[in-house]
């Protein structure tokens, strides 16, 4: 999990020159003008990660992505993208630029 956590680091931190990287109690934000992407910090099977893009706009996929928004958790965005493996962190990329463009 802490390297499905970094390729995440890396993913994020990647899309552009503005973004940084902010260490909060119960997570680490993402941001540019305002946080676009929360990670928790690794489950024993998956890392979960908050984006800024509205899940109606999606075609969820169960046990990928999630609508959260009439739930309570940590971090920002409603969309929860549940990554178990380095294939779900390359099916993210499109999620990752969706938030990144939205902020």
């Amino acid at each position: 999990m802490v390297g499905l956590a970094d390729a995440v680091d890396e993913a994020l931190l990647g899309l552009g020159d503005g973004v940084n990287r902010v260490e909060r109690k119960t997570y680490r934000a993402y941001q540019r003008l305002r946080n676009f992407a929360c990670v928790c910090p690794p489950q024993r099977s998956k890392l979960l990660v908050y984006l800024k893009v509205d899940p109606g706009l999606v075609d969820l996929v169960p046990g990928f992505t999630r609508d959260v928004s009439g739930l309570g958790h940590h971090g920002t965005g409603d969309l929860e993208v549940q990554l178990r493996t380095p294939r779900d962190v390359e099916r993210a990329q499109e999620l990752f630029r969706a938030s990144y463009a939205a902020a």
